[in-house]
């Protein structure tokens, strides 16, 4: 049996390519997605082990112990600590290190990379004057409060050379800087593309309101001392409020991070991978039950020799298995192609990303075989049984063919009850998770039913086909002979086209729902923040305020308080203009109020305290004082404005810092780029300040939304892949059965292109069954979905992409078209009288 199982692979060596190249594709991306996220993970693990390489222990202030990002504040770790600490029996050197932002300009005035990911800190210059963190590619150190070093990357990127000026934004106005030199550094967010640049130790201190302060004290072990002793040593000169950490702990929690934020990316991928692998299995069960079929007599005469059900059963799943062992080397080949090409992928968008090798483990490895065994053997498991269990004269004589009338009712009974009970978790789902359950429990049930499905769905398009005459018949005839084969092909593209639609139906209502809120809510025509996130100084509103073409103008102030015993932020904002800078439906009240002890609220707070227009409630400020406010007005709030509003002035005093974290802008005649620049130019040119209009805030949420659907269909492209290959081996494999039928058309008249355009529009007509039921299941899904988002982003409404959809009903017919390619040219090319002969 064994014997047999292997000629009958290597005697049907196209069937074998088919089916190896089902499962190889399944088994490709998900071997890709380990292998390009472990490439990743171990890149940015080993570059922040690289940057811990001079540090044994490090002493730090206790989390907690103080805000050491106060200007002015006393600094927690001390210039004598540091001296303290060099003189550590087991220490080699001490190093005191300060950081905070720094925005860097390029040449054209505009933010070098992310805000968020431009840092600065201190070049200290330790023993020969160098500081072995940051290697020199060129130039010298900084020296004095005016000098400035830049890393490699940030300086390529900007066109810097040593020598230029560079403008540079700290906490404050933009400083010109001279460039002394440019550094190489293992820093992970530099990798991730962010920028550092490196003032002198005193110009450092002083810019992030430090003194004589330092945020770590980083120590280098002498030789023959471990991390341990050297900690030990350090602990008994450290105060109460610092504690020591051996640069191993360090790195070690700093992989573990990596790790963690790996973790949410290899989820993501690895269930597209998933999916792409589910349609893989509708494809490779199709396949290996139309083989089964095939060689339904063969394995009756089988069965006629002496082999046992058993015996059958296993030279089916030896067939899989040497089949599945192919496909599984295959895949996990082509799969570190892709993971290779996705790295590279990422590196084109601009995205930074550590040196290192691909990284393919051992646990790659194995579950790419596993994946390819297992899951090819497990869809070839039940065919096999099925033909086993047929006995050899019925088989013989063809009468199992039919599938009877109970085991169609029977299948269409369970269909219909899954997909009710998917249908009703999807409807009162509560959470994503529950949501995820039903709609996979729907796809479940709609693909058991799909062969009840294909015949009115089918019959609807013969008007369609009218104009083919004979051959439009013929196909419809064809497509609707065999409904569960036509199912399981059509099925495969239906899972794709449902994500797709779903996703695309989804982020085209989110889209929408973010333009509502920015253009719904707001008048401002500029908001005003900084790229680093952190607060505003209070200077710039007072500049805008008296610029020439500013209206109104009020910022955003955050105050932590106390109302009634419970937390609660209190937003300060400039009363007199409010109304003139946004757009908020009341249901009771108006911006009048808002002066004094009088405050807005908005719908949601108001329901939660039990509040209305005139309640009063007892506040305890930042400060500590108390006092009582009064509801003059409840607004409908949503995600960009929410909470308790009270006037800047009263807020003011109980402040023990004030710092803003936006301020709106209505300027004369509206937003354009000449009053942007005036405004700009107000500010200092500050690269650090981001001056956005209604439609700059939309966009800005837009590109992160469309980034997110680009990389989604990359990834369901590959289910849709294989979705094709499921056509082209069903069409073949079908027009193998029908040589007979082919053969008797071709003699009573039918030419080869009429044969071509038959099987041409059958293609056509299973690909475009799968993908009208994708398209609306992928609608029904986004409905479903906007349920649950709509208690989260309360302006989303469905939007349906007309066009969107218009172009996956016609990627369904390009796939129908493009799978019948070498099946018609088969069928046409079958000579008619072997073929009637054929058996």
């Amino acid at each position: 049996m064994f014997r047999t199982a292997l000629r009958n692979v290597l005697a049907h060596k196209a069937r074998l390519l088919m089916t190896v190249l089902a499962v190889m594709l399944g088994v490709a991306f998900v071997s890709g997605t380990l292998v390009f996220t472990s490439t990743i993970s171990d890149a940015f693990q080993k570059s922040s082990e690289k940057g811990f390489t001079n540090v044994d222990v490090a002493v730090q202030p206790h989390r907690g112990s103080g805000d050491e990002n106060t200007p002015g504040a006393v600094p927690r770790l001390s210039q004598s600590l540091l001296d303290q600490a060099a003189k550590v029996p087991g220490a080699a050197s001490a190093t005191g290190t300060v950081s905070g932002f720094a925005a860097i300009a390029d040449k054209k005035g505009k933010l070098i990379g992310e805000g968020f990911s431009s840092s600065g800190a201190n070049y200290y210059a330790a023993q020969g004057g160098k500081d072995p963190r940051y290697p020199l590619k060129s130039g010298r150190a900084p020296q004095g409060p005016g000098e400035i070093a830049l890393d490699a990357k940030t300086a390529d990127r900007a066109g810097y050379k040593v020598g230029d000026t560079v403008r540079v934004s700290v906490d404050g106005p933009v400083l010109q800087q001279k460039l002394s030199g440019v550094f190489t550094t293992d820093d992970g967010n530099v990798s991730a593309g962010g920028s550092l640049a490196l003032f002198d130790t005193a110009t450092a201190q002083k810019l992030y309101g430090k003194p004589g302060g330092f945020d770590e004290i980083h120590l280098k072990a002498a030789a023959g001392t471990s991390q341990t002793a050297l900690k030990a040593a350090v602990e008994k000169v450290l105060p109460k409020d610092a504690e020591a950490t051996t640069g191993k702990q360090l790195a070690d929690e700093q992989s573990r991070m990596i790790s963690q934020s790996m973790d949410g990316m290899r989820t993501s991928l690895l269930v597209f991978a998933g999916i792409a692998l589910f349609v893989g299995i509708f494809i490779i069960a199709n396949t290996f039950t139309m083989l089964v079929a095939q060689r339904t007599k063969e394995l009756a005469l089988l069965r006629a020799v002496g082999a046992s059900r058993r015996q059958v059963t296993r030279s089916v799943l030896i067939e899989a298995f040497v089949v599945g062992t192919v496909a599984g080397v295959t895949g996990l080949v082509a799969g570190i192609g892709i993971g290779a090409g996705l790295r590279s992928l990422i590196g084109g968008t601009g995205a930074t990303i550590p040196d290192g090798p691909l990284v393919i483990s051992p646990s790659t490895v194995l579950v790419s075989m596993v994946v390819g065994i297992v899951v090819t053997m497990l869809a070839a498991w039940l065919p096999g049984r099925r033909a086993a269990k047929i006995p050899p004269v019925a088989a013989m004589n063809s009468v199992h063919a039919v599938a009877t009338t109970k085991s169609l009712v029977v299948r269409n009974s369970i269909g219909g009850v899954i997909s009710a009970i998917g249908a009703a978790i999807v409807l009162t789902a509560t959470s994503s998770t529950m949501m995820g359950l039903g709609a996979g429990l729907v796809l479940i049930g709609v693909f058991v039913l799909t062969p009840l499905l294909s015949r009115p769905v089918i019959a609807a398009a013969a008007p369609l086909l009218r104009p083919f005459g004979m051959t439009g018949k013929l196909a419809r005839q064809n497509a609707v002979r065999n409904p569960r084969r036509t199912a399981a092909t059509a099925s495969a593209l239906m899972i794709g086209l449902t994500l797709i639609t779903g996703l695309t139906v989804i982020a085209g209502s989110m889209q929408q729902a973010i333009d509502k809120m920015a253009t719904g809510s707001l008048k401002a025509d500029y908001v005003v923040s900084m790229a680093s996130m952190t607060p505003l100084s209070t200077d710039v509103e007072k500049k805008l305020a008296g610029h020439p073409d500013v209206v109104a103008s009020s910022p955003l102030r955050s105050s932590p308080a106390r109302i009634n015993g419970d937390h609660q932020s209190l937003t300060g904002v400039n009363g007199k203009d409010m109304g003139k800078l946004t757009n908020l439906d009341f249901t009771s009240g108006s911006f009048a109020a808002l002066s004094g002890d009088k405050v807005l609220v908005d719908d949601a707070t108001a329901r939660t305290k039990h509040w209305k227009l005139g309640s009063s409630f007892d506040v305890t400020f930042e400060d500590g004082k108390k006092g009582t406010l009064t509801v003059g007005g409840v607004y409908k709030g949503n995600d960009l404005m929410r909470g308790v509003w009270i006037d800047a002035p009263t807020l003011a005093p109980h402040q023990k810092q004030i710092d803003d974290r936006q301020v709106m802008v209505k300027v004369k005649g509206g937003a354009d780029e000449k009053v942007k620049d005036s405004l700009a130019k107000a500010l200092g040119d500050n690269p650090a300040i981001q001056i956005q209009t209604k439609q700059d805030i939309s966009d800005g949420i837009s590109k992160a939304i469309g980034l997110l659907l680009n990389m989604l269909y990359g990834l369901l492209a590959m289910a849709v892949v294989v979705a094709v290959l499921g056509v082209v081996n069903t069409l073949a494999m079908s027009v193998f059965e029908r040589q007979q039928e082919i053969g008797m058309l071709r003699a009573i008249g039918l030419d080869r292109k009429g044969i071509k355009r038959m099987v041409r529009l059958e293609s056509l007509i299973i690909s475009l069954f799968g993908g009208v039921m994708g398209i609306g299941l992928g609608v029904f899904f986004g409905w479903a979905a906007g349920d649950l988002i709509k208690k989260a982003v309360s302006t989303y409404e469905l939007v349906l992409p007309w066009e969107r959809m218009g172009l996956f009903l016609l990627l369904a017919a390009l796939v129908g078209v493009l799978a019948a390619l070498w099946p018609a040219r088969r069928a046409a090319k079958l000579n008619m009288l072997a073929a009637i002969k054929a058996e």
